[in-house]
């Protein structure tokens, strides 16, 4: 039920900013260190970063240069020194044209994850996206889920819209959620979790039963 999806999400988030915490610590890649920096702050760390450049993106051409790069890492409150930006930029920027396209770049960033791991998160986003519109929403959850188990429903703090918000909310971008998750939002979402769980089986496991998969 949708109780146990959230409490199994939640769970995997605290043990997740924990782990990455400790690893920042020891690590000396720049990347490793920009992805473990924006996982610390969870699941939607990556995506939350993305935000942050798309605001900056004044023209929409949905490319930045180094000073937008730069201040895009601070702007998020990532502490990096100059020369480990510098680092970054160089290493994102493939084609050395001087400028990163951000998509890519948010790709790049994900914590890589097997192909199994990725098929089992598409299995789970088909059975929440009932309307086949690559958008999950609160009538696609209605379809799936019951809330009358959540204990903030049952003492009537909250409606049943509110519980469903809850749920979409924990996978959206934080500061900005919008209410409906895309493809890619629920794979950069479950590439966090994927970083704070080692064996292929046990994720395996935890998906089919937070999402009740055959």
């Amino acid at each position: 039920d949708i109780c146990a999806a959230m409490a199994a999400t939640h769970r995997h988030e605290r043990e997740m900013k924990m782990k990455c915490r400790k690893a920042a610590a020891s690590t000396t890649s720049p990347v490793e260190l920009l992805r473990l920096r924006c996982l610390e702050r969870g699941s939607s760390g990556i995506k939350g970063l993305g935000r942050v450049f798309r605001i900056m993106d004044d023209d929409g051409n949905k490319k930045l240069d180094f000073s937008e790069f730069q201040k895009g890492i601070h702007d998020y409150g990532l502490d990096l020194e100059p020369e480990e930006i510098r680092d970054l930029f160089s290493h994102f920027d493939t084609d050395k044209s001087g400028t990163l396209d951000f998509d890519e770049f948010l790709k790049a960033l994900r914590p890589p994850m097997s192909k199994a791991r990725k098929a089992i998160i598409i299995k789970a986003f088909h059975k929440l996206d009932r309307t086949g519109d690559g958008v999950v929403t609160i009538e696609d959850l209605k379809g799936v889920y019951n809330p009358s188990q959540h204990p903030k429903f049952k003492n009537g703090e909250w409606t049943e819209e509110q519980v469903f918000r809850t749920f979409l909310d924990s996978f959206d971008t934080p500061d900005d959620p919008d209410g409906k998750v895309t493809r890619e939002e629920f794979m950069n979402y479950y590439a966090g979790v994927s970083a704070s769980i080692d064996n292929d089986a046990y994720f395996d496991l935890m998906m089919r039963s937070a999402w009740k998969l055959s």
